[in-house]
């Protein structure tokens, strides 16, 4: 063998160790690369749609939230207000969203476990079409009254129900919303039986009770609480299980002599189903944490919020009760929509 066959033997050697090296390396960087894009989500902005109006409790849950989620991971976080059809418009919209984490959906009690039992060819299915993420917050509903209504208290309520079959009126944000579903629980566990005076959202029921339009309504707590303090609406009772501590002076409705109505409304977080575990899971500790601070917990706590930031794990049992038991109750009052 010449001495140059030799010399090109071992550079060909040493190129194609060079070459096996080099395809080892190329493979580790795009494992690390493909590591590292996935740590770093978000990239771009999210999407946090609420299936409702401007202006209600979903609402101002996730408008509370975007900042501290802007802060934590680096993105905007963005709100975008779909409603229509008691939240099912925007929840359907997130239903088919790319499950990437760029979509995520914060809606409240209707949308999670009322609308299937409510609504033919619902567009999707809360119990298989989301990732839960957490429940945020929840909040019990109270009983008001207009100050000129003859009843001061639970007791005298039920009574006068029972003189007036029927006529006692109750304004509610719609049919099928967490106010109409309390009062026809209330009406269930008492033997009365209400007038259900529907309206399109929130505010114009209160309205129309702040004026004597109508008698009664179940109202979440933050929506009335300054009318309650301006003796504008007197509060009968709370639905949670011990007192509100914005209420400190107003019975629970078991105090009151009316059990079996524990009632919160409440606000959950998901995602479209299949969202990686990584993205879940970083998302969900931010949003934990941002639910946590101690400036956001006291910020909820005095407009009646109380923080729940429980695990998707625990989401997914607590939506399972609130389907079975709102089935129940619309079922045993016949409620359909209007």
């Amino acid at each position: 063998m010449y001495p140059f066959q030799r010399t090109g033997a071992l550079r060909l050697q040493d190129w194609l160790r060079a070459m096996a090296f080099g395809s080892v390396l190329a493979v580790a960087a795009l494992s690390a690369g493909t590591a590292e894009a996935a740590q770093e989500w978000p990239q771009r902005p999210v999407s946090v749609v609420v299936p409702f109006p401007a202006g209600g409790s979903s609402d101002t849950i996730a408008r509370m939230l975007t900042q501290p989620l802007n802060d934590k991971l680096g993105q905007p976080f963005v709100v975008d207000n779909k409603p229509g059809a008691t939240g099912a418009i925007g929840a359907t919209f997130v239903k088919r969203a790319p499950a990437d984490g760029y979509t995520m959906l914060v809606a409240s009690i209707g949308v999670f476990a009322v609308n299937p039992f409510l609504q033919k060819n619902l567009g999707y299915d809360p119990a298989k079409d989301f990732d839960l993420l957490t429940v945020a917050v929840r909040a019990p509903n109270v009983l008001v009254a207009n100050p000129k209504f003859p009843a001061s208290n639970l007791q005298e309520l039920v009574a006068h129900m029972k003189k007036n079959p029927g006529k006692v009126s109750f304004a509610s944000s719609g049919a099928g919303s967490s106010d109409h579903l309390t009062a026809a629980l209330f009406w269930q566990k008492t033997g009365t039986d209400g007038l259900h005076v529907p309206y399109k959202g929130g505010a114009p029921a209160i309205s129309d009770l702040l004026a004597g339009q109508v008698d009664v309504s179940f109202q979440n707590v933050n929506a009335v609480l300054q009318h309650i303090r301006t003796g504008k609406l007197k509060a009968l009772a709370v639905t949670s299980d011990k007192r509100s501590a914005v209420l400190p002076n107003v019975p629970t409705m078991a105090e009151a002599g009316v059990k079996d109505v524990e009632v919160y409304s409440w606000q959950g977080v998901a995602a479209p189903h299949g969202l990686p575990a990584d993205v879940k899971t970083r998302l969900h500790g931010a949003l934990v944490g941002a639910l946590n601070d101690p400036k956001m917990r006291q910020k909820l706590a005095e407009s009646g919020f109380e923080v729940v930031a429980n695990t998707p794990e625990q989401f997914n049992q607590f939506e399972a009760q609130e389907l079975q038991r709102w089935k129940t109750v619309i079922e045993k009052g016949r409620i359909v929509l209007d």
